[in-house]
């Protein structure tokens, strides 16, 4: 088993529960109780854990808040991917593999979300509860009846090639749907559109005209700055340049920066050889001495490049105020500017109306459509066949179920057109498509021989429906799927062989994946790697309920009250001793 474990739940304040904690294993859990003790809470509790709607009518008014946390263990694959969204969300799991997670509720409807301690969306949580965990109880059959999932149901039994040709499927259809819209808008919006591309022609006329350059403004502001202020630089340049070189204007008795290190030089290099220190000082002075002949010779150029231009100013003026005419209209500065040109060069293209380029369109939608209508007939026959193969099994496990004349179809129909989807000639006929295909899926039951094929909710009693249910669960487990099943009390109605059947199937799939089940029916409790007991407290001035383990002698009590009410019945421990050694012969795997 791999994916993700659930290895704890803890509830505090929700319903009948005023705090306790569940530990779980990997294989098949069972939860049990007495009608009203709060074993519908355990799987509102889960939940709440997963992204699930908060009912503020379900806490408790002491403390005042319901909190729900579970521990997480994830590996594989899965791991990889959750964990990724996770800390893309701003939480941080755990070094070990293991995850925290928090949800709390308070009475006025308030709700927060938690993940390795950091707070979250609440969506993080669903997020999460969409790969980890799937629950099934009677509100998740009636979304199973849905034609759209099952429909989905259908695509992810056909396996990873059917699900690589709809993606791609799916890519040409959008691509299809894009172009199709654009040249619909570019047909009905003919004038508004030529109206904007006018406008956008007069200023890209007027930005060329002017043809500005990268960081342009702040280069001519610099140059600018310089000639205004020529006078002045050439001043401060030749006193610093005579400073350090010397000249006949800085007198002779004002001695040169150069000469003054050279002086210095030859004083230390004079005692060098006595000692070392001076040696070191003098090196340090020569580099100096280069430094200093560097910027002078530098200065020399500035000096020599320095010029008062009153035309070369004139043209910086002109050339300034023709860019701020631009950055008046189009940008805060020049590269701003740049941009939005670039930007209405683009909507130029978009907002092209020609008579060529509308042509050009008509003939991509034209090729699209044909590879949308062939990409959605193998689309549909490989749910054909997958639907095949599907029915197949489902009615494989009907039969050990204790529904042996049972038989399910999954019809898969072309859709009608004229709906508010498109449609395409596919096969010869005018079918709708959509994101999903052209086709219309629909489980259907045989209830017996010589019954009429009717679609699931209008074929099958409450019982059978569950029945059917847990076929679908168990053929899917062979295909992946979230690694964590919970079923609420889908066995209700269910009774005698069926139960076994039931049992011995959610232990099938606590091979592979993680199972917690909510039961009344000690056939399918036996089964149970672990087995938990919700019991009512009536002690205090409230009932509260908790969870406990029971192993043993305390199991085969709890399954001689399911089967006669009767906990301390010698008869019925029997009993359940019974059915406890048939379900761990049935469990023990079959050789080869």
């Amino acid at each position: 088993m791999s994916g993700a474990v659930l290895e704890e739940l803890r509830i505090t304040g929700l319903g009948v529960i005023d705090d306790t904690t569940l530990p779980l294993t990997c294989g098949m859990n069972v939860i049990t109780g007495e009608t009203g003790a709060g074993k519908t809470m355990v799987v509102t509790g889960l939940g709440l854990l997963f992204g699930g709607r908060a009912d503020a009518a379900r806490v408790r008014s002491e403390p005042g808040r319901a909190v729900v946390d579970g521990c997480l263990r994830l590996t594989g694959d899965l791991a990889s991917a959750v964990l990724s969204r996770l800390v893309d969300a701003g939480a941080e799991p755990d070094h070990d593999g293991t995850l925290l997670l928090s949800r709390t509720v308070t009475v006025e409807g308030r709700s927060r979300a938690h993940v390795g301690g950091r707070s979250v969306p609440v969506s993080v949580l669903s997020e999460v509860g969409e790969q980890v965990v799937a629950v099934h109880g009677q509100s998740d059959q009636l979304r199973l009846l849905r034609p759209a999932e099952q429909r989905g149901a259908l695509d992810r039994f056909a396996g990873p090639a059917h699900e690589k040709l709809l993606a791609f499927y799916r890519e040409t259809y959008l691509h299809w749907r894009q172009v199709a819209d654009d040249l619909a808008d570019r047909r009905r919006n003919a004038r508004e559109r030529s109206q904007e591309a006018d406008l956008l022609r007069l200023g890209l006329d007027e930005i060329t005209r002017v043809d500005p350059q990268p960081g342009e403004d702040e280069a001519l502001r610099a140059e600018a700055q310089r000639l205004e202020h020529a006078e002045g630089l050439r001043t401060a340049a030749q006193l610093a340049y005579q400073s350090i070189a010397g000249g006949a204007e800085a007198g002779d008795d004002s001695p040169d920066v150069t000469g003054l290190l050279g002086s210095a030089r030859r004083t230390l290099a004079a005692q060098s050889t006595v000692d070392h220190q001076l040696g070191d000082l003098e090196g340090r002075l020569a580099e100096a001495a280069t430094l200093v002949s560097d910027v002078a010779a530098e200065l020399a150029g500035y000096l020599a490049g320095l010029d008062a231009d009153p035309a070369r100013l004139q043209a910086l003026h002109e050339r300034r105020a023709a860019l701020r005419g631009l950055t008046r209209k189009y940008a805060d500065d020049v590269d701003g500017v740049i941009a939005w040109a670039e930007r209405a060069g683009n909507r130029l293209g978009e907002l092209d109306t020609s008579d060529e380029l509308l042509e050009e369109l008509d003939r991509e939608r034209q090729r699209l459509a044909g590879e949308v209508a062939e990409l959605a007939g193998q689309v549909s026959a490989s749910r054909r066949e997958a639907a095949e193969r599907f029915a197949a099994e489902v009615t494989a496990e009907l039969t050990g179920l204790a529904m042996p004349h049972a038989r399910i179809e999954v019809a898969v129909l072309p859709k009608p057109a004229g709906r508010s989807e498109p449609s395409l000639p596919i096969g010869g006929t005018e079918t709708g498509v959509g994101p999903d295909g052209a086709d219309e899926v629909e489980l259907r039951l045989l209830a017996h021989p010589g019954a009429p094929s009717l679609p699931l909710q209008k074929g099958a009693s409450g019982g059978e429906l569950s029945r059917v249910m847990l076929a679908i669960e168990v053929v899917f487990a062979g295909v992946g799927g979230p690694p964590t099943l919970v079923f609420d009390e889908v066995d209700a109605g269910v009774g005698g062989r069926a139960a076994v059947e039931i049992g011995r199937r959610l232990a099938r799939l606590a091979r592979r994946h993680q199972v917690l089940v909510v039961t009344h029916l000690p056939q399918v409790a036996a089964f149970a790697d672990r087995h938990l007991v919700v019991a009512k407290d009536t002690g205090g001035a409230v009932t509260t309920s908790g969870v406990r383990v029971v192993e043993d002698t305390e199991r085969a009590r709890e399954l001689a009250r399911m089967l006669a009410g009767l906990p301390d019945s010698d008869l019925g421990i029997a009993h359940a001793e019974e059915l406890l050694a048939v379900a761990a012969r049935e469990k023990r795997p079959t050789p080869g």
